[in-house]
């Protein structure tokens, strides 16, 4: 906590706070920086943390802050860009995290002499060019195989100096003898040649594959005019191979160019954001990001911090002129901020729909990836999981831990009996199980018997004060459901706990006091655990009114027996 000096320092700090753009941060005890923000008005912005009706996060961090510094800039767009860069620097611990992207490969043009082509876990700044992440190792590995067929790049490490090339330094290698290398380090291949194969590698690592093609189809033709029909094959050869590599690639538009798209999904903890890249129609690069929440971030923020981010680090180099130097960017909201030389599109039909809904399926099947990888690790998650989805779509206030679910079972009436099965954390409790003989109930009446399995049962818990379940369960639809909450009512448990019944018919799913029933997906995973919780019930019946009905014949035949006898 601040002294009193301390808490009246920073009030005047506030009080003295310029009505201008920029970056404030927040420092400790120990001067270390806790969290970077941005406001279109300082003035305005950084007091809204020391109200009284703040959150619970939002007073935790004002509990630690010591000190405040700003940074004014001339717009809200320079401020976002700023606090990029301050919480890349200073990796704040009440900002939101990005996923290290150094757990993905990129690949690089080294910054040398005669470069080099490489794929690289390390993103070093040292004047390399960069292209990536790239979210598929598969699909790197691809373009390198590419690039290496059609163009022959020195793969040595050698510093490739203007003396060193002079001198002869270094001797030939066996890559130059089987025509994999061109000998620059022999003064063999000059570095404006070598700059030219370059420069077309990184046409097609940007995805301008089809400049490309032209270029070397203008060389082809000038090859074969010149009756240099192996060189002519030769660039036919690297034409098919090109064209081959675009066949395999996901081709987005024919009318589309170069776009930028961006997707967002979030929950309480993790924003994800899907981002893909198009290049003259064709879908080069997709890349997912998670970012992990501190504060209670919104889509907007994350999705605007996530975009300022592509523009200062992630834009690939291009090396086609272009008509103007504005980039699209298609999102499925526009940001509450504009950057320069961005136009944003929100598409509501056309093609350019149809690439957002490809981001969003991307987003979806990752989480997914995400989810089935960690049930794997962890059984425990995939109930969590579970049981978290069954809440939201039975519009219950907490997790259903506990689930008991009730059945009747009876031959023309005779034998009647109840069975309850109970779920505790989506797993069978079979110790929990119970058999119910039916005792007030003369005939088949499964609405009256339901009412009074139903009142037994949760007297009993209530008398004995055991768990009470989060979600009753009664097999039947709008009359079982009915009769289960007479007894509810009697005991006055009605709207204290959750209850649904389910119908057979159509697994229709009923809720106390609605008109109409609710239908799940047939591969819903909550219609499937009500299911398995139903079949259960019915199962366990089953077997004690075989059971009852057995020893009732079993009774009768002795009886008629003794009679006989007599």
């Amino acid at each position: 906590m601040l002294l009193k000096d301390d808490e009246a320092l920073l009030r005047n700090t506030i009080r003295a706070l310029p009505d201008s753009p920029g970056v404030y941060l927040y420092s400790g005890e120990d001067g270390a920086i806790i969290y970077v923000g941005k406001a279109k008005s300082l003035k305005k912005r950084i007091p809204q943390y020391f109200k009284k009706d703040v959150t619970g996060k939002t007073k935790v961090l004002v509990g630690k802050i010591a000190t405040v510094n700003t940074i004014v800039v001339n717009s809200e767009s320079d401020a976002f860009l700023l606090e990029n860069t301050l919480i890349k620097k200073h990796q704040p611990r009440y900002n939101i995290l990005l996923k290290d992207d150094k757990t993905y490969p990129w690949l690089c043009i080294k910054n040398e002499r005669f470069p080099r082509i490489i794929k690289t876990r390390n993103k070093v700044n040292d004047g390399s060019e960069y292209f990536g992440p790239y979210s598929s190792v598969k699909m790197l590995r691809t373009l390198m195989e590419v690039i290496e067929k059609l163009y022959p790049l020195r793969t040595c490490r050698h510093n490739l100096t203007e003396e060193s090339v002079h001198r002869k330094k270094y001797g030939l290698c066996l890559k130059y003898h089987i025509g994999k290398c061109l000998g620059p380090c022999a003064g063999i291949q000059s570095e404006e040649e070598y700059d030219k194969i370059v420069k077309e590698v990184r046409n097609i690592i940007a995805g301008n594959i089809s400049f490309v093609i032209k270029e070397i189809e203008k060389e082809m033709f000038a090859y074969a005019e010149k009756m240099e029909f192996e060189k002519a094959q030769t660039a036919k050869d690297k034409i098919e191979i090109l064209r081959n590599y675009c066949s395999k690639s996901m081709v987005a538009s024919s009318t589309i160019k170069d776009v930028d798209v961006f997707s967002i999904t979030s929950d309480k903890d993790i924003a994800y954001i899907n981002y893909m890249k198009v290049v003259n129609g064709l879908l080069v690069q997709v890349h997912t990001i998670e970012a992990k929440k501190k504060m209670d971030e919104a889509d907007d923020y994350i999705l605007t911090y996530i975009i300022s981010d592509f523009i200062g680090n992630m834009r690939d180099a291009d090396t086609v002129s272009k008509d103007n130097n504005i980039r699209e960017i298609i999102i499925p909201f526009i940001p509450s901020i504009d950057f320069q030389g961005v136009k944003y599109t929100v598409p509501r039909i056309g093609e350019k729909k149809h690439l957002l809904e490809l981001s969003e399926r991307n987003l979806k099947y990752y989480i997914l990836e995400k989810e089935k990888k960690k049930s794997l690790v962890d059984p425990e998650f995939k109930n969590e999981r579970l049981l978290t989805k069954m809440k939201n779509d039975l519009r219950m206030n907490e997790i259903p831990r506990r689930i008991e679910c009730f059945d009747n079972s009876n031959l023309q009436g005779t034998n009647a009996v109840a069975s309850m099965v109970c779920f505790i954390d989506g797993k069978p409790a079979k110790s929990q199980y119970r058999h119910y003989n039916i005792k007030t109930v003369e005939g088949p009446n499964d609405f009256a018997s339901m009412e009074e399995v139903i009142f037994r049962r949760y007297k009993r818990v209530m008398e004995e004060c055991t768990e009470m379940p989060q979600l009753i369960i009664v097999d039947g639809g709008k009359g079982q459901l009915s009769s289960a909450l007479i007894s509810l009512d009697k005991l006055g448990l009605r709207g204290k706990v959750t209850i649904i019944g389910i119908a057979k018919r159509l697994e229709e799913i009923y809720f106390p006091g609605d008109e109409y029933p609710l239908y799940l997906g047939k591969d819903s995973e909550t219609l499937k655990l009500i299911q398995r919780l139903r079949d259960e019930a019915h199962r366990f019946g089953i077997t004690h009114h075989r059971n009852k009905r057995s020893k009732e014949m079993l009774k009768e035949k002795r009886k008629d027996k003794k009679n006989g006898n007599r």
